[in-house]
């Protein structure tokens, strides 16, 4: 483990959580979108974050890489969870008993993870600039 694989490691949090905070504005911007290309309502999408680096069997076989840890993006999901059904005849998408079907998007709840990610990121910015400022002051040691 190098001693700047702290800033890789905050540096591909910091990719991570950005990828999250676009999911979630994703999310925000089709709330009301009843109607998507598949044809139904657009589906809530979520991010699923997992280790980076290397895995046990990597090391045991000798495939290793600089990457010592970090965070990668495993997925980007769809939320099964049901959708909202609305009273309301005269809408255009409305089904036989005048229902209409909005997106599971919980405004409320996507503010709430926008909030965990934006204060993510802004503490790997932070742990980000300690390690600069580390390196810095290495630096001006050997002066």
């Amino acid at each position: 483990m190098g001693f700047l694989s702290g800033m890789d490691i905050s540096a591909s949090a910091l990719t991570a959580q950005r990828l999250r905070m676009d999911v979630i504005a994703e999310n925000i911007a089709n709330a009301d979108t009843t109607r998507t290309e598949d044809g139904g309502p657009y589906r809530r999408k979520y991010v699923v974050f997992g280790e980076q680096g290397n895995t046990f069997s990597d090391i045991i076989k000798g495939r290793t890489n600089d990457v010592v840890g970090g965070v990668k993006v495993l997925e980007i999901g769809e939320d099964d969870t049901d959708f909202k059904l609305v009273y309301d005849p005269k809408h255009p998408d409305a089904n036989e008993e005048g229902y209409v079907e909005y997106p599971n998007v919980d405004t409320l709840q996507e503010m709430v993870d926008m909030i965990s990610a934006y204060r993510s990121y802004e503490a790997n910015v932070t742990a980000f600039n300690a390690y600069k400022e580390m390196a810095v002051k290495a630096l001006e040691i050997g002066e």
